[in-house]
């Protein structure tokens, strides 16, 4: 969410460096509007669909009142201009845009965690409130730091929309966790610092989705399956959109269980617009990222800025880093639409694989997050289903991992903790 109205607000002119100077007070009271506006439930055909996030679903969740009127009108963000408080207040989404605002999927937030970005900002914000042991910086990323310890390590204002921590359950990182766990059944790839055992699969019960991954990774092999069958038209061609289509819906169904009655909405968003903040300052050269000394040029990438900051404070974060960051942007939209049920039919299916579709930004999509997901798990999607006796398998033409000399060098082992999870502190 961060992101887009960073986006927003930058094609009106304000820069990273100025959107990181808002008050988090102000972005907070956003986040209340934007939810209010209801997000991909006021797309048309989402109204109806099973993804949990419905229109009386908002209502529910939001705080009283329409946008325009009621306890929500007198808490208005008033982002107009960044650093500002504009009166009469500014449109809820800080740009009139006319339309809702959609958050990502809640497989985004997965993906951008798994790249320790959460652990390792979070070291860096830890080391400025509490000491000197990082140099002193600009008024930018002071922002910066007061914006992300008050936004995401604290509890919410009361009765926000985003408040998912209580005593009940009150560590944000195993909340997060939980509902990877409940939607996906998938851990994210480093130990949580601090905390034994998985306590976020307790009492989870029968409720997760323990079949999400091999059905998610049966798709994406029938799809490359027919990707590379799509011109044949001699000899036998496997392709078959029925069970694609199948695949889809099952996969459909099974997040649809876990949306009932608006469960994990509240989190999702919450765990997407976390998710979203640390992206964002990843994504430029802004001023936090050159206090930091983690400039990677106008070519870098957000895995070469998050590598860099991470060898500041001691962290070695995943070598698939990069691959993660593109995953959660092609995944979240593919997701989004599986969920609610828009491949579920083989003329529909189609569009995920056909050459020459009226829609190809789907098949292309298809294509690159299989491309990314293998080299990102090591799963050989790409792999042909052939045994070979008395011979070497096959190869694929992608190998399952991506050469060491493409990803950023990692930090010297001996300074730094694995696995994306903070140094022992005393």
């Amino acid at each position: 969410m961060f992101r887009t109205l960073a986006r927003l607000l930058a094609d009106s002119g304000f820069d990273t460096n100025e959107f990181f100077r808002i008050h988090p007070l102000q972005l907070s009271r956003w986040l209340e509007e934007a939810w209010a506006e209801g997000g991909q439930a006021d797309w048309p055909g989402f109204e109806t669909s099973p993804t949990g996030v419905t229109p009386e679903v908002v209502a529910r969740l939001q705080l009283p009142g329409e946008v325009s009127g009621g306890l929500l009108a007198d808490l208005r963000s008033g982002i107009a201009i960044p650093g500002e408080f504009s009166l009469p207040p500014a449109p809820a989404t800080g740009i009139d845009t006319g339309a809702a605002l959609p958050w990502d999927h809640l497989i985004y937030a997965f993906l951008i965690e798994s790249t320790g970005v959460a652990e390792i900002l979070r070291e860096v914000v830890r080391r400025y409130v509490v000491g000197e042991t990082l140099e002193a910086v600009s008024d930018t990323t002071y922002s910066w730091i007061r914006a992300t310890e008050e936004l995401f390590f604290r509890d919410p204002p009361l009765f926000s929309v985003t408040g998912t921590t209580s005593t009940l359950r009150p560590d944000p990182l195993v909340n997060r966790r939980n509902a990877y766990w409940r939607m996906f059944a998938m851990d994210l790839p480093h130990q949580p610092h601090g905390i034994p055992g998985q306590p976020w699969k307790s009492d989870v019960g029968a409720s997760a989705n323990l079949r999400f991954g091999e059905v998610w990774i049966e798709l994406l092999r029938q799809l490359w399956v027919a990707y590379v069958n799509d011109s044949n038209s001699v000899g036998a061609n496997p392709t078959d959109a029925g069970y694609i289509a199948y695949l889809c819906q099952t996969l459909s169904e099974m997040m649809g269980m876990r949306r009932r009655a608006g469960m994990l909405a509240r989190e999702e968003f919450g765990h997407v617009v976390t998710m979203s903040w640390f992206h964002l300052l990843l994504e430029t050269e802004n001023d936090v990222v050159q206090d930091l000394q983690a400039g990677a040029g106008a070519a870098g990438n957000p895995a070469d800025r998050l590598a860099r900051i991470a060898q500041r404070v001691g962290i070695t974060p995943p070598r698939r880093a990069r691959e993660l960051f593109e995953l959660a942007d092609l995944v979240s939209p593919v997701l989004m639409f599986i969920e609610a049920g828009r491949f579920n039919e083989p003329s529909d299916a189609e569009l995920l694989f056909r050459s020459g579709s009226p829609q190809p930004v789907v098949r292309d999509t298809m294509n690159r997050i299989i491309d990314h997901w293998q080299s990102a798990t090591g799963e050989p999607i790409k792999e042909p289903g052939v045994r070979v006796v008395n011979g070497s398998t096959p190869s694929s033409s992608q190998p399952v991992r991506l050469p060491s000399a493409h990803l950023p060098a990692a930090p010297d082992a001996a300074r730094s903790s694995t696995n994306g999870s903070a140094p022992a502190r005393p």
